[in-house]
């Protein structure tokens, strides 16, 4: 064997391995939980009605908070995109603060805010935030729509304004080469920003405990109920909430790689 094919195998098995060993590590992550569940604690989490609580309050919140991360990622994604924005840079950074801030530090500014002048009016004449349900929707989306809006700009950066220049030429107004040409080519993408939005949501779980708390049967999402479990000291309930949202997340990030590619089952 040449001294190219023994570096072109030892390439291949290094990093191999190292793959090997970072899946193997989440697969123990995984099985770890399995000494903690039986049917009697997966009957009876399914028939808790904290369960069904919590479950219903995650997929609710989220599904709202992805729409409206959509009504609001397309149009200012787009105009990131595509318009000369002054200080664009120093734009594109702010929109990336929300992302990349940690959840408990978002969590304490939403917090101060709407126990200021402007957010206690705000709560005053629409609706209640803070240790509220509408506290984890507004906690999620703070988060959410931003992440939104970064993955529909670079969609909308991979889509070639050719495209757009073309409709126009041939008639089109800017809007209607938007609607007519542009969206409908940015359609997988928009489906995927879709579901991380969701998923994200679902998820989220520091930014909604400081700012609408943890109160069970009332603010309880998913990951909530399992902090509250744990700190409760009821293990095995929590690691059956852990495994609801483990097959949810596996599922939903399975859908996603379908919808984007096609042949990723069988590859």
């Amino acid at each position: 064997m040449g001294r190219k094919k023994i570096a072109a195998k030892a390439f291949t098995m290094a990093f191999s391995g190292l793959l090997t060993m970072v899946l193997m590590y989440i697969l123990l992550l995984l099985f770890s939980q399995v000494s903690y569940l039986n049917k009697e604690v997966i009957l009876s989490s399914l028939k808790d009605r904290e369960v069904h609580f919590a479950l219903a309050l995650s997929l609710e919140s989220a599904l709202v908070v992805a729409a409206l991360a959509l009504l609001i990622g397309i149009p200012a994604g787009y105009a990131l995109s595509r318009f000369t924005v002054p200080a664009k840079a120093v734009i594109d950074t702010i929109m990336d603060l929300p992302v990349v801030i940690s959840p408990v530090a978002l969590g304490a500014m939403l917090l101060i805010f709407f126990n200021t002048a402007p957010g206690l009016f705000f709560q005053e004449h629409f609706f209640p935030v803070v240790f509220n349900v509408t506290g984890i929707i507004v906690a999620q989306a703070t988060i959410v729509i931003f992440l939104a809006i970064r993955l529909m700009k670079s969609i909308f950066d991979a889509i070639d304004p050719a495209y757009e220049m073309a409709a126009r030429v041939l008639g089109e107004s800017r809007a209607g080469a938007f609607w007519r040409v542009t969206l409908p080519m940015a359609r997988p993408g928009i489906m995927a920003t879709f579901i991380l939005s969701w998923a994200r949501a679902l998820g989220e779980f520091g930014a909604t405990v400081t700012l609408a708390g943890a109160t069970k049967m009332k603010t309880e999402t998913l990951p909530i109920a399992i902090y509250l479990n744990l700190s409760a000291v009821k293990i095995e309930k929590a690691v059956a909430l852990v495994s609801i949202i483990v097959l949810m997340a596996f599922l939903i990030l399975l859908a996603l790689r379908l919808l984007t590619d096609k042949g990723a089952l069988y590859q």
